[in-house]
């Protein structure tokens, strides 16, 4: 078994999926290997039944639906390589009817907040300067953190008004940004050089002068929330998920949302969709009902 699922870790490196997608693969086949092992069993010769007993047993340990949901999608990818190999003829797993899981609605920030937290930087300082230029292309462009913080110098064009982003897989797409975001990135472009003491390509740096880390955006975001005076619960996602749903409700067609956001399926921005329908759904019932 062992050779066998090193064949499979070759495979994976072949089809060049992430790191992070290549560790969960093998993480969860290692440990269902080892619980099949522990019942004595051959994971070549497996049946649904052992399948079963296997997510019984992860939920025992009390493991969120996401992860179960997860292992399933490793096994099944495991077994259909183990198919295509002649290993076995049947796929256990492939019948095997996922959990299903809830959505949980992301939080967002109304205009009004948003305005209050990409003005609470001070300006008077190199840091605010490079905060309110971070904060302004993150809500312009809707990146996640991780991208905002790999856009190097050559990724943005000022002239023609958008900039280059990498997302998963390293798939680049175009995002244009607006004219509000452009002036406060002139503003950062002025004293970037005063930071860059090691002169790297990156775009945005920590004041150390290298790569700024998601945990230190996260702590600028909490910061810059409390100044703000912003009472809501919000992550490093929260301007991205605000960034879709500002542009539903102001007209912007769904797939236009999904292609900026670098989404692969439209499912995944539909949910921002919903956002907007009960935001409206809201609004009118204030304007209309007479005890609102």
């Amino acid at each position: 078994m062992d050779k066998v699922l090193l064949k499979y870790i070759e495979n994976l490196e072949k089809k060049k999926v992430s790191k992070n997608t290549m560790d969960a693969y093998v993480r969860d086949i290692s440990r269902f290997y080892n619980f099949i092992k522990e019942r004595n069993e051959n994971v070549l010769e497996i049946e649904k039944v052992s399948v079963m007993a296997y997510i019984q047993h992860l939920q025992k340990e009390g493991r969120a639906v996401s992860s179960i949901v997860r292992n399933i999608v490793s096994l099944r990818n495991f077994y259909k390589y183990l198919i295509i190999k002649g290993f076995i003829n049947e796929n256990p797993v492939v019948n095997y009817e996922m959990p299903k899981i809830k959505h949980n609605i992301p939080k967002i920030l109304t205009v009004e907040e948003v305005d209050k937290l990409l003005s609470a930087p001070d300006l008077s300082t190199n840091k605010g300067i490079r905060d309110r230029a971070m904060l302004e292309i993150l809500y312009a462009t809707g990146m996640k953190v991780t991208e905002l913080l790999n856009i190097t110098i050559y990724d943005i064009n000022l002239k023609l008004f958008y900039l280059k982003c990498k997302g998963s897989k390293n798939k680049e797409r175009i995002i244009p940004i607006g004219s509000v975001a452009v002036k406060y990135l002139e503003s950062y472009l002025k004293i970037r050089s005063e930071i860059n003491i090691y002169n790297l390509d990156l775009l945005f740096l920590n004041l150390r002068g290298i790569q700024m880390t998601r945990q230190g955006f996260w702590k600028i975001v909490k910061y810059y929330t409390r100044i703000a005076g912003i009472d809501k619960h919000i992550n490093a996602f929260t301007l991205r998920h605000s960034f879709a749903v500002h542009l539903l409700e102001n007209g912007a067609d769904i797939k236009s949302v999904q292609e900026l956001l670098g989404h692969k399926d439209l499912a995944a921005t539909q949910i921002y969709s919903a956002i907007s329908r009960k935001s409206k759904i809201a609004e009118v019932y204030k304007k209309a009902h007479p005890r609102a």
